[in-house]
């Protein structure tokens, strides 16, 4: 990692952990903090992606991972990943100022796309992704339907537009789902690396028999695999964020980074459930959340089965 993403990394997990307060923010009437989403956005984080020239920060995709994986380091409810996927379906010419409004965060949006939508319900502008090319559609013109997912930290629903609404012209569809899976796989390590960090940590402090739990040689060899995991998903992610933003393998990386990116998260956030042992399961404790997260963020733009097949098909 660069310097300056450093940088960036620590920014943002500072922010989060001195401002963040995902249990207040998963049950407000937005579903996400909306003070906290106007300081992220005056660092620059929804338009990190987007050329200077056209309201971002002209950084690249690496930059929007980094601030993607402290999200999902600290499970933080907000609109970044719905705004990620809108502002990578808008082709760069003609929508030039819905773009810088998505860009500096004062428009939220929502991209009809796949089977679920994010930011619906607080969404400004919709932008529906139909037969190749992709149209901007206004609130009054949709009908949402709210879901309850597992996960109570992200807020999903589908929605149904009337109307052709204006087309913005075409989109490249293949792109896109490389956009999603890898920022998904971006998230879904920097949670696992902190499902590990939170069961390191309460291994060194839970003592049974006079000693720390962690010094159990049982123990210590479930935490290196989970170490191992972490490890490995953090090195997928990497390589997935890497070719979106390179535009090289991009089916191929990204298909397999978000496969094995959630199933690592999965796998993780069980284990710190086992670990923690009876804590884990009460509603105070936050390892229930973090594996809600995991089993959602397995679907959420398709099944592994579905992104498996896929590829396969892609490599004949």
């Amino acid at each position: 990692m660069t310097n300056e993403r450093e940088v960036l990394r620590d920014t943002v997990r500072t922010l989060l952990t001195r401002e963040g307060d995902t249990r207040t923010a998963m049950t407000s009437s937005s579903g996400y903090d909306e003070k906290l989403w106007s300081r992220l956005c005056a660092l620059g984080a929804a338009g990190l992606h987007v050329p200077d020239d056209l309201g971002g920060s002209g950084a690249s995709f690496l930059e929007t991972a980094v601030v993607l994986a402290e999200l999902g380091r600290s499970l933080t409810p907000s609109p970044l990943l719905g705004s990620v996927l809108a502002s990578s379906a808008l082709p760069r010419a003609g929508a030039d100022p819905l773009l810088r409004e998505i860009a500096d965060g004062s428009a939220v949006p929502s991209l009809v796309w796949g089977p679920y939508a994010l930011n619906a319900q607080v969404a400004d502008v919709f932008l529906a992704v139909r037969d190749g090319e992709l149209y901007a559609v206004p609130p009054a013109d949709v009908d949402i339907t709210p879901l309850a997912p597992v996960d109570p930290t992200r807020r999903l629903a589908t929605v149904s537009v009337r109307g052709a609404g204006t087309s913005l012209g075409p989109v490249d569809e293949s792109r896109l789902r490389d956009v999603a899976l890898a920022a998904l796989a971006a998230e879904s390590a920097g949670a696992a690396a902190r499902c590990l960090e939170l069961t390191v940590s309460y291994a060194g402090q839970r003592t049974q028999f006079g000693r720390p739990i962690g010094s159990f040689q049982a123990l210590k060899h479930r935490m290196a695999d989970m170490h191992l995991l972490v490890e490995t998903a953090e090195s997928a992610a990497l390589a997935a964020a890497t070719a979106v933003a390179d535009g090289v393998d991009l089916s191929s990386t990204t298909a397999t980074a978000a496969v094995w990116c959630t199933e690592a998260f999965t796998r993780v956030a069980a284990e710190m459930i086992q670990l923690h042992g009876g804590v884990a399961i009460t509603w105070e404790h936050d390892a229930h959340l973090y594996f809600k997260r995991a089993h959602g963020n397995a679907h959420l733009f398709g099944s592994p089965r579905e992104h498996v097949a896929r590829l396969a098909t892609q490599l004949g």
